[in-house]
């Protein structure tokens, strides 16, 4: 304890940077497939992320890891072989009145759920225990095996749990969270023009039907509508990608510090939670592309999902050099400033456009690998076959098609 304190006031002496991630938790009541469902999309000071396979707790698991982070002392979102999943995203309107110095625990909380929880009240019951103030004030969004879905509202010293399950609570069968909290202090906090977004698609969404994995993956985090100025930058697109045309780019849902977008797949009941899949976007979500990893025994996953020698992702370096193309060079304009023209336009030469082609292959190829391991069971061969072909042919595809080699 006396390590974590001393841990707490150096965090506390470094600058503030506001993370501004927007999550939502879906139940399987209203998803198209029964199958509950944890979206994030992570926003950070730091923009390199990886996976991580850690074998060291009660239960085996995968971890969205910051690449600066050697010691993988922190997991921002993942899931466990007994199909427990767990995201979070911070709030600043929870600690009202509270002087505790300790903070920015959340990551650690996390690993620690993914070792030891099998299900939402082991996540409730490890809270209740662990010695106070956590050090952390945060949204967790969490499932499990069976059926449970739910967030809670935590700070130093307590939490409140939202059923998503509950029609009282969530009666349409999800919930958002961006960055505040619902019982915290009334407008305060961050994200309300990204939740306002976020609230509308979700809305629209399930007016034509039921949520999927592909909605929450693909529309939510890639979004380019804007709530607040009713903007949506995907209908009025630069006739070619031959000029620059910079928009304003603040308070959309990816941003500039977007590091990664996850949905947790989870399991309906009496299915393997082995079947759980994580489906993942390392770097910009605008400039990379979607990649499922399941949790096979002996840790194998993607090759460019992990760290590599210099302690990157290939997959995530690849979106960050994409995503230099598409935001302003100028030092003052560099995170305001999007390049429409760069990423989309109306001859379908964008780097977002030319990223989709080679994404549906990934989807189509992993949806029809799922199908058949929801009838027949998880085929290891089968798993390590697509990870061999992400790492090889896909990867190189993106690539050569972006003369990165």
């Amino acid at each position: 304890m006396k390590n974590i304190l001393v841990i707490s006031v150096l965090l506390f002496l470094l600058p503030v940077f506001i993370k501004p991630c927007t999550t939502a938790v879906v139940s399987g009541k209203a998803t198209d497939d029964g199958r509950p469902l944890l979206l994030k999309n992570r926003d950070a000071d730091v923009l390199q992320n990886k996976l991580v396979y850690f074998f060291d707790g009660k239960y085996n698991f995968i971890g969205l890891v910051n690449s600066t982070d050697k010691a993988n002392s922190e997991v921002w979102c993942g899931f466990n072989a007994a199909g427990f999943g767990i995201m979070n995203s911070a709030s600043y309107n929870l600690k009202i009145n509270d002087t505790t110095k300790l903070s920015d625990f959340e990551g650690r909380i996390m690993k620690m759920a993914l070792e030891q929880c099998k299900s939402l009240e082991d996540f409730e019951r490890m809270l209740d225990k662990l010695p106070k103030p956590l050090g952390v004030e945060a949204n967790f969004g969490v499932i499990d095996a069976n059926g449970g879905a739910a967030y809670y509202e935590v700070d130093n010293f307590k939490f409140i749990k939202y059923d998503v399950n509950d029609p009282a609570v969530a009666p349409n069968g999800y919930l958002i969270r961006t960055n505040f909290s619902v019982a915290g202090e009334d407008n305060k906090g961050f994200g309300y023009i990204r939740y306002a977004t976020a609230s509308g698609l979700f809305e629209n969404q399930t007016k034509n039907g039921k949520l999927s994995f592909e909605f929450l993956i693909n529309d939510v985090p890639r979004c380019l509508v804007h709530s607040y100025t009713d903007t949506d930058l995907s209908k009025s697109l630069p006739a070619s990608g031959s000029e620059p045309d910079f928009v304003f780019f603040r308070d959309y849902i990816p941003r500039y510090y977007s590091s990664a977008a996850i949905v947790v797949q989870g399991v309906k009941e009496k299915e393997s939670p082995s079947l759980t899949t994580m489906w993942t976007i390392l770097g910009f979500p605008l400039t990379s592309v979607i990649v499922p990893v399941w949790l096979l025994e002996d840790g194998t996953m993607p090759k460019v999902l992990q760290a590599d020698e210099t302690g990157n992702a290939p997959l995530c370096n690849v979106a960050l050099k994409l995503k230099d193309k598409v935001f302003s060079s100028q030092n003052d304009a560099s995170e305001n400033y999007l390049n429409l023209s760069a990423l989309m336009n109306k001859e379908n030469s964008g780097v977002r456009q030319k990223l989709i082609p080679i994404e549906d292959q990934v989807i189509a190829k992993a949806k029809s690998i799922l199908t058949d391991f929801r009838k027949n069971g998880i085929k290891y061969s089968e798993a390590k076959e697509f990870y061999n072909w992400i790492d090889n042919d896909v990867y190189n595809e993106i690539k050569s098609k972006f003369n990165l080699n």
